[in-house]
């Protein structure tokens, strides 16, 4: 990264700025940067114009999803190369099955909307039961999280964390 910085002719605090979303370059700062790493900084903006601005994901496309023999289904908004802040999906959970949190998190906020069904959060040593319509935001616990399907049928929920 000093490297980087140094061709740039920034300092490493703001190109480290610039990569965790805190920042935004002068178009300059842009060319600059990604002379430094040897890239066009117009396929560097072709690209960002080619990302997908939203996503929908209509009911019809988790009613009736296949479960695989995990005891549960993620259907995520946006490609991992799409997410820079936020991840988000829909999961659909077995009964009895349960979704671990996230690899490599830390300090991040997580928001669960029950769509359909019955979930339980495990968070630390608390159990929460969350029904049809109820939502829940609270820091994540990597060392002990997960969510548990509880319905008799399949269980659907809208998950969003921090990244």
């Amino acid at each position: 990264m000093k490297e980087v910085a140094e061709r740039a002719g920034i300092s490493e605090g703001f190109l480290s700025q610039i990569e965790n979303n805190v920042n935004s370059p002068s178009v300059e700062t842009l060319r600059n940067i990604c002379g430094a790493v040897g890239i066009n900084a117009g396929d560097v903006l072709n690209q960002i114009e080619k990302q997908d601005r939203f996503v929908v994901i209509r009911r019809a496309d988790w009613a009736e999803i296949d479960i695989p023999h995990s005891g549960f289904a993620t259907k995520r908004f946006f490609s991992p190369d799409n997410r820079t802040l936020v991840d988000t999906a829909i999961l659909t959970i077995k009964k009895g099955t349960s979704i671990p949190v996230r690899k490599n998190i830390r300090n991040s906020q997580e928001l669960l909307c029950v769509l359909k069904g019955k979930v339980e959060l495990e968070l630390g040593d608390d159990r929460i039961p969350l029904a049809e319509g109820d939502a829940i935001h609270y820091w994540s616990n990597p060392a002990r999280q997960r969510i548990i399907g509880m319905s008799a049928g399949n269980a659907v929920v809208a998950w969003m964390g921090t990244l």
